[in-house]
């Protein structure tokens, strides 16, 4: 997991870093490089490329490049910290949609940490160095449809081989970005077109080893190390990228990271004690 995390955070630095070229652009670049790779594990493990669950997967392909596409335009607007830990409020929408959906329940002390760590968001809102408004709604609204994309894996479940299911991803999101492309391509020399091309390096690496964390360990043993992204891509907008943050900006960042975590250890911990059914 820390692998993945850190596979994300160069990927992260690296669309800051590129902000010059189109959302779409950047879309077509993480996505082309990652394509390439599930397609040529697709074939060398001779696993069906079109899946068995096909309208499921288009839907999280879809939803999920709506998702990457707000995600990187609201890059655009506000630091690149700021943004990553406005994202991992999408488990908490995936929560409410669970209760809608899935007919689950939020305990009591869950909705103090969501409360945390919405108060987390305020502050980080309040006191981004840009200031865009904007942009901390283009990515809470990348969060909301992250949070979809939870519902539809959970529903496509073990039918469909996970490298399936980030391959219709990564080809629906090269689909688009290839059209929105056309009407903003910017020619980029050859520094940048192989930092462009290595953003789905880091894209697909940083998927693989987080799949692999999984399927190693208990999810609740290293679900909450997924949040070092953020130290991480903190670290990079800080040294790397000259980006500066305040007291209240960090507290913000802590605030939403410690409810999150808080919610995840409760969760496990709700489950394994409670009784079950004869």
């Amino acid at each position: 997991m820390i692998l993945s995390t850190l596979s994300f955070a160069f990927m992260n630095a690296l669309v800051k870093y590129l902000i010059d070229y189109s959302t779409f652009q950047l879309v077509f670049f993480r996505s082309l490089g990652s394509l390439g790779i599930t397609f040529a594990v697709l074939k060398y493990q001779k696993i069906p490329v079109w899946g068995n669950q096909k309208k499921l997967l288009l839907y999280r392909g879809l939803v999920g490049v709506i998702s990457m596409i707000l995600f990187f335009w609201g890059v655009h607007y506000i630091s690149i910290g700021s943004a990553v830990t406005l994202r991992y409020v999408s488990p908490i929408f995936a929560g409410l949609l669970a209760v809608i959906f899935l007919r689950e329940v939020i305990k009591p002390l869950q909705w103090l940490f969501f409360l945390m760590a919405f108060a987390g968001v305020f502050l980080i809102k309040s006191y981004d160095p840009s200031g865009s408004n904007f942009g901390v709604f283009l990515v809470l609204l990348a969060a909301f449809f992250s949070a979809i994309v939870y519902i539809l894996i959970s529903k496509i479940g073990k039918g469909d081989h996970p490298v399936v299911v980030v391959h219709y991803f990564m080809l629906i999101a090269t689909l688009v970005g290839a059209v929105g492309t056309v009407f903003s391509w910017k020619a980029p020399n050859g520094q940048d077109l192989m930092l462009l091309l290595s953003l789905g390096f880091f894209g697909f690496f940083g998927q693989l080893f987080m799949t692999k964390a999984f399927q190693n360990a208990e999810a609740h043993m290293v679900a909450p190390f997924k949040y070092v992204e953020v130290l991480f891509t903190l670290a990079f907008g800080v040294f790397v990228l000259q980006e500066t943050y305040d007291f209240y900006h960090l507290l913000g960042t802590f605030l939403v990271i410690f409810g999150l975590i808080l919610n995840v250890v409760y969760k496990t911990k709700y489950k394994k004690n409670r009784p079950k059914a004869a």
